[in-house]
């Protein structure tokens, strides 16, 4: 078996959380691999130890059987496309405040020795294909697990947008923008939004309003079969902007469309605890269970 270790150096100082798990695996049997999940910002003074012997992360994807993120929601995000597409587990290790989807805290690196005995589940996610159209032309696409974003930007005004489910108008909305995101994403950005809580396992697309500017709108439960569409009403000269998972925005006018639908991808999270999503719930969320 061969376990990649990414680790966010600006969350995990020093790699030691990572190294410390190297250490721990390799004492096991395992055989692993430690790279950085971004080439780090110029002039960012990171404690990277000499001795930690990083690999490239592009190299390494495809020899491993399981990924290991060390850091925040935000880590297992920027990994979660690149472990789909090599179709690698990802078991993700808290290093930051939250960390929703992580299955252990740096505390319990000693559990990584069942990797070793294939003492572990798998869980499986839906994902979301995220299309860019200008009339027929595909300009851009992307792989979300949490969300599509939709919002106004830095400008203080009220955003106008239209959304179709199977080309049919569901919500013509004003506000400051709108959220689609998966059972995944549904403790995120749409839970701070007002959206519902959703089990991760289930699959649905949830569309969800921010700060809507219009007394009956609501959160929305969608089939997975659905297709979602957000764009600008016809004539608006305004223009709205896009981010996937977190990452860096897209600006769209009212010549394009985004197109919104489950993809034939999927992740799997590895699970070693055993903790059921309502405890995650509790212990994360401060005691509230929907």
């Amino acid at each position: 078996m061969r376990v990649l270790l990414s680790s966010n150096p600006y969350r995990d100082r020093g790699l030691r959380a990572a190294l410390e798990a190297r250490k721990i695996l390799e004492r096991a049997g395992v055989e692993t691999a430690l790279c950085l999940p971004f080439v780090p910002k110029k002039g960012d003074r990171l404690e990277l130890p000499r001795h930690a012997q990083l690999k490239n992360m592009e190299e390494e994807l495809p020899k491993a059987d399981l990924l290991i993120c060390f850091g925040g929601d935000g880590t297992i995000l920027h990994a979660a496309r690149d472990a789909t597409l090599h179709e690698l587990p990802i078991l993700g290790v808290n290093m930051g405040s939250v960390g929703f989807m992580a299955e252990l805290e740096r505390s319990e690196l000693g559990r990584l020795t069942q990797l070793a005995k294939g003492d572990y589940t798998t869980e499986e996610r839906m994902m979301l294909d995220v299309r860019v159209y200008r009339g027929d032309k595909l300009l851009s696409q992307d792989l979300a697990l949490n969300d599509a974003v939709f919002s106004k930007g830095s400008i203080a005004r009220v955003a106008e947008m239209e959304v179709f489910a199977d080309q049919v108008l569901i919500r013509q909305l004003m506000g400051d923008g709108v959220i689609v995101a998966t059972p995944t994403g549904s403790t995120a950005y749409s839970m701070s939004a007002g959206g519902p809580i959703v089990e991760p396992t289930s699959q649905c697309l949830i569309v969800t309003p921010v700060c809507a500017h219009q007394l009956a709108v609501r959160a929305m439960v969608l089939g997975a079969e659905r297709t979602v569409t957000v764009q600008l009403p016809k004539g608006n000269r305004k223009s709205i902007y896009l981010s996937v998972d977190g990452g860096k925005a897209i600006r769209l006018t009212g010549n394009e469309r985004v197109e919104i639908s489950r993809s034939e991808h999927t992740i799997r999270l590895v699970r070693l605890v055993g903790r059921s999503f309502y405890q995650v719930v509790n212990q994360k969320l401060g005691g509230y269970v929907p």
